[in-house]
């Protein structure tokens, strides 16, 4: 009997030795991948330290060697568009078998990110689809055969410290695999390569519910002092956690309030890790996994839950600001693309205008761009349906700055103003052929030094409109669609694309928000009080 053990175990060492070598590439690098055209692709996985790694495709093969921890890359050189390929991965280890990544294409890649919009599924069926699905899901599925089109979809995690291995598989675009896409991702996918005529793949890493920091490396939040509380609080309610096991939440330091929270959850305290509203916990799970996969650039969606009350809500901009400028720095491919989606409207606190003006600030990031969406909205709906728009303004921002294609990708957006007597002239970029859709112009109004706004009539003059109130003999301010849910707001341009909302005031513009603070509580549930129409 003991020989026989003495045997077993002596052949167990040695298939855990044979499988230690076996070369282990990212899940990225699977059957259906679409890679990056036209820039260095780095390609990597685990291998027995010290191991040769030969990646082939294409007529070109990169050679790396297992580092001590494992890990290898190798970066193919710029790879022309097309496929379907095959991709060699194979070890120099005796006995290694290679591994063939079959049904390969190279094209466009863009990384698809945020919350339960972007993570908004095709369909409401199946398991956790509801209450999404686009508006005519039915025609849409069935029309889905789009063989060039591909989604890779990470699995959604949080991890209080950063992961190597990304959870998830390539899918081709079918009827059958169409319902789980992201909604969002698969229209921006579908017109882009009905328009470049090239293969498109989204890797999606979206969680619902999730603020921007969560989707941001520690050590850029720990770098700054305006951010760097947002780790302090996590660290502590982490090590009241791991010393309190069976406390209550309510005995624990406070979780992030986002200003579209609920009452927490009663019970025992769960792992703030698993909280996608902490710092960090993304970013750690679900992006640095992929990093640096070739991508052509990213699309964004988020923005309900922002956290720290009034004040967190006006440092949203510089939060985002962060995250841009982290990743490209991570990504290492200079200043890629990254189109956000602004937030519609809607009759809760969480979709209000001082959100889509911080929202407005990545503009003054270079290549990034901004898809004005208010007339997709719903009244209680968090998550509207009416997807498609959505979908056509982020390709049309995408084919005019990425790929170089002449069209008009912007509605008309706020540039200047000056007093003229009695009114106010604003004028506006991209108003090529503006008007207003539907009747006349709506949701504008006018003040004077009393910061006292009151409904006012527009005019569309040229590239101007001009703005006035009998009631405001001395003008000094105007805003537009400036509310929680300006729904009927109406100013277009000739490409038929919604003007962004705007003030040209720089007033405290907390109201209808501040209202609800002004005892120093935070209450994120409470409705704002309705502006003036």
């Amino acid at each position: 009997m003991k020989l026989i053990n003495t045997y077993i175990l002596a052949a167990s060492l040695c298939f855990a030795a044979s499988a230690s070598a076996q070369v282990k590439p990212s899940a990225l690098f699977s059957d259906h991948a679409v890679l990056q055209s036209g820039m260095p692709v780095p390609v990597w996985g685990t291998a027995t330290p010290g191991e040769k790694v030969a990646v082939t495709i294409e007529g070109q093969t990169k050679i790396a060697t297992a580092a001590a921890d494992g890990k290898w890359t190798v970066r193919l050189t710029k790879l022309k568009a097309g496929g379907p390929f095959e991709m060699t991965i194979s070890g120099k280890n005796a006995g290694d078998m290679p591994i063939i990544v079959k049904d390969v294409l190279v094209g466009e890649v863009w990384l698809g990110s945020g919350q339960s919009n972007m993570q908004f599924y095709v369909s409401n069926k199946g398991p956790g689809h509801a209450p999404y699905g686009l508006l005519d899901e039915n025609k849409e599925i069935a029309a889905a055969n789009y063989s060039q089109v591909r989604m890779f979809t990470v699995k959604m995690a949080t991890t209080i410290e950063p992961q190597t291995d990304a959870a998830g598989e390539w899918q081709v675009c079918t009827p059958q695999t169409v319902s789980n896409f992201s909604a969002v991702g698969y229209l921006f996918a579908r017109d882009l390569n009905q328009a470049l005529k090239l293969p498109v793949g989204i890797v999606l890493s979206a969680f619902g519910a999730s603020t921007a920091e969560a989707w941001i490396p520690r050590d850029a939040l720990l770098a700054d002092t305006l951010l760097k509380p947002m780790v302090d609080k996590l660290d502590a309610r982490e090590n009241y956690f791991k010393a309190h096991p069976s406390v209550t939440d309510a005995d624990a330091p406070p979780a992030p309030a986002t200003i579209n929270s609920r009452p927490g959850r009663p019970g025992p305290l769960r792992d703030p890790a698993r909280d996608q509203h902490q710092p960090t916990v993304l970013f750690n799970a679900m992006i640095n996994p992929i990093l640096p996969y070739a991508i052509r650039g990213a699309i964004w969606y988020q923005g309900e839950s922002v956290t720290g009350g009034p004040a967190g809500l006006m440092l949203y901009g510089h939060v985002m600001d962060t995250l841009v400028t982290q990743w490209r720095k991570l990504w290492g491919e200079g200043n890629f693309p990254f189109y956000a989606v602004q937030l519609p409207g809607q009759q809760n606190v969480s979709n209000n205008p001082l959100i889509r003006e911080e929202q407005a600030k990545i503009l003054s990031l270079p290549n990034t761009g901004l898809a004005v969406v208010m007339d997709t909205s719903e009244a209680k709906n968090v998550h509207p349906k009416n997807k498609e728009p959505l979908g056509d303004r982020l390709t049309k921002i995408a084919l005019t700055n990425a790929y170089g294609k002449k069209m008009e990708f912007s509605g008309p957006t706020y540039a200047s103003m000056k007093v003229e007597g009695g009114a106010i002239r604003v004028k506006f970029t991209h108003s090529a052929g503006m008007t207003a859709k539907d009747g006349p112009l709506t949701w504008f109004q006018i003040a004077g030094a009393d910061q006292k706004f009151v409904d006012a009539d527009a005019m569309i003059e040229g590239d101007s409109i001009v703005v006035s109130n009998a009631s405001v003999t001395t003008p000094v301010a105007v805003r537009y669609a400036w509310d929680n849910y300006p729904n009927t707001a109406n100013l277009y341009n000739a490409a038929g694309l919604q003007a962004a909302p705007f003030r040209t005031d720089k007033w405290d513009a907390m109201p209808p928000i501040a209202a609800q603070f002004t005892d120093g509580s935070w209450q994120p549930n409470k409705m704002p009080a309705p502006q003036p129409k």
